[in-house]
């Protein structure tokens, strides 16, 4: 009898043991999951940016400062532009993505206060070469009334105040703004190339070139055009580049075409199928290389056109080197010229 209780009671013990690991080693886990005092805050799940819509209802400005740029979004009455592009109009939809975004931004988690390791999270201060960067709301009286440094990694959105290293993870969405050229809006032109029918050019030596394809013809099809219809093409390739380049219109920047200070060095005048004809001008500045552009279209239907010069009269485009070639080829790296009959 004494075995069996000796054996009832070893199992209780053993039991009792395990029961007590586990435990503490439930309590143990609680004490590495749980947040630490530390990591707490009063406003998490709340608005980063207290009261924005009130904040945003008199905005006048809304300033983005980086180690290597700065950019200014400007109210006017006829909307928001871009204050360094010559007050060019911006993108609508990106600009309502901003304000939505900041204003549905929360705070989800304190992080570090380090100032050493704020560069880690992209919050260092863009005034000292930091990689964060600075957002300065500014009301109808001059004054800021909102200022926030932001950054990512990743998919996440960190924040902290400019004067204060403390930062925090937050919760939302905001659009691309580490570079002016996603605010503006440089959907010019949409051609599919296989409606481009023909080309003149005009190259810096002054010498022409008109170039046609037959309806129905493969995009590469082009051949010279009276009255240089014997030409011998020497590339192909090079001509359907240039005969199709404003199908692949993409600028870089923008600027009032008034402060051009050079004339055009070259000419490029694309023509569709039904009708459709944009006069795009090439200049080479000290500032870059530019172009204008001017869409003419017959009949009373003429809303291509229309669209087009409304987003690009008195205005000049900034395009990369790569693409400014495409629009200004020497005449002679295309076509082996044959002298005209008399």
């Amino acid at each position: 009898m004494s075995k069996v209780r000796a054996e009832v009671r070893r199992k209780q013990v053993l039991t009792l043991a395990v029961t007590g690991v586990i435990l503490w080693g439930l309590i143990g886990l609680s004490v590495l999951i749980a947040p630490s005092v530390d990591d707490l805050h009063p406003d998490i799940g709340k608005p980063v940016l207290a009261e924005f819509a009130e904040i945003r209802a008199d905005a006048k400005t809304i300033r983005f400062t980086m180690a290597d740029d700065t950019y200014t979004l400007s109210r006017t009455a006829q909307g928001w532009v871009m204050e360094e592009s010559g007050r060019y109009p911006i993108r609508t939809d990106r600009f309502a993505a901003l304000i939505k975004g900041l204003e549905a931004l929360t705070f989800e988690q304190k992080r570090t206060k380090d100032p050493y390791k704020l560069d880690r999270i992209g919050l260092g201060d863009p005034t000292e070469d930091g990689n964060g960067v600075l957002v300065e709301v500014t009301g109808s009286d001059g004054e800021i009334s909102a200022s926030l440094l932001i950054g990512r990694k990743a998919d996440a959105i960190y924040v902290r105040a400019s004067d204060n290293p403390q930062t925090y993870r937050a919760s939302g969405d905001l659009p691309p703004f580490y570079n002016r050229r996603a605010w503006l809006d440089f959907e010019i032109i949409d051609i599919d190339p296989s409606a481009i029918r023909s080309l003149r050019i005009t190259d810096r030596r002054g010498r022409s070139l008109y170039l046609r394809r037959a309806p129905g013809s493969d995009v590469r099809s082009f051949r010279p055009a009276p009255p240089h219809q014997t030409d011998r093409l020497i590339s192909r390739l090079g001509v359907s580049t240039t005969a199709l380049a404003i199908t692949r219109l993409s600028a870089l920047d923008v600027k009032p075409a008034g402060e051009l200070s050079t004339v055009p060095i070259a000419r490029h005048i694309s023509e569709t199928f039904d009708g459709l004809e944009v006069d795009l001008r090439a200049y080479r500045e000290t500032d870059g290389l530019w172009v204008t552009l001017r869409a003419v279209e017959a009949g009373e239907g003429a809303r291509r056109a229309e669209a087009i010069n409304g987003k690009t009269e008195g205005w000049a485009f900034r395009l990369s080197e790569y693409d400014f070639q495409d629009f200004t080829p020497s005449v002679t790296s295309l076509v082996a010229r044959t002298p005209i009959a008399p």
